[in-house]
């Protein structure tokens, strides 16, 4: 518990030196971090045992314990240094990176910060969208559960721009006058060649009217069915006017 909350406050701070920031290059980045001042610096680590010793940076592989190396470099601005524990000349474990941008050191957070964080901050953000919306969630007993955006104005002008959108679209799918006759002519003249089959009843009148057994059978046929001839009614297939703007 002690080291996670020593862990989240390095994560606040940050450290630079006015003095040497304004000079550092790959060569003086290390000795740069391993100042005193440096809170994130472990003075008991073998760097700061090759400093008193005045021993070369290669030394450090020779050696078993805590130590910082010059991981990455992206000069002139960016340098990342890794706090690691070396247990042999080819093995080492990671504890921790940081990272120097414009001359101030920061403390890189781990994984497990920024799950936590991204995790408590998608938290807050819909605990306050669950608020909001219920906010204007409104009950009725007749109704039931209704919205009411009329204390949002922005939301209230949506509202009423949508339902203006969608009026208009309902009015533009229902195509114009000339549109309608025009479907309304090429239905009647596929009926004229297409037209409905007769039915079996009315085809018997029909064939005792032609053979002549019944005198009134051309008169019932025509009471029935009326004229089987379907004529096109004229359409005037020009478009409507159109509408002069005020």
């Amino acid at each position: 518990m002690a080291s996670r909350q020593m862990t989240n406050d390095h994560l606040r701070l940050s450290w630079h030196d006015t003095q040497m920031m304004a000079t550092l290059s790959p060569q003086s980045v290390m000795d740069y971090f391993c100042r005193k001042s440096n809170p994130f610096y472990d003075h008991i680590c073998n760097n700061e045992t090759i400093r008193m010793q005045r021993l070369g940076a290669e030394h450090l592989h020779n050696m078993i314990g805590l130590e910082y190396i010059l991981l990455h470099v992206a000069e002139p601005i960016l340098y990342v240094i890794r706090k690691q524990h070396r247990h042999n000349p080819s093995e080492a474990t990671p504890i921790a990176d940081y990272y120097i941008i414009g001359g101030t050191v920061y403390k890189a957070p781990d994984l497990a910060n920024v799950i936590n964080a991204r995790i408590l901050n998608t938290v807050v953000n819909l605990q306050s969208a669950f608020e909001e919306a219920s906010s204007y969630a409104r009950y009725h007993p007749n109704k039931g559960y209704t919205w009411d955006f009329s204390t949002n104005k922005v939301l209230s002008e949506k509202s009423k721009a949508d339902k203006k959108d969608a009026n208009a679209a309902k009015e533009e799918n229902s195509g114009t006058l000339f549109q309608k006759q025009r479907v309304d002519m090429l239905l009647a003249e596929l009926l004229r060649k297409f037209p409905p089959p007769i039915p079996p009843m009315l085809q018997n009148i029909q064939q005792s009217a032609i053979a002549g057994e019944d005198i009134n059978a051309a008169a019932e046929l025509n009471n029935a069915t009326g004229p089987l001839d379907i004529k096109t009614e004229g359409v005037d297939m020009k478009p409507p006017p159109e509408k002069k703007t005020k």
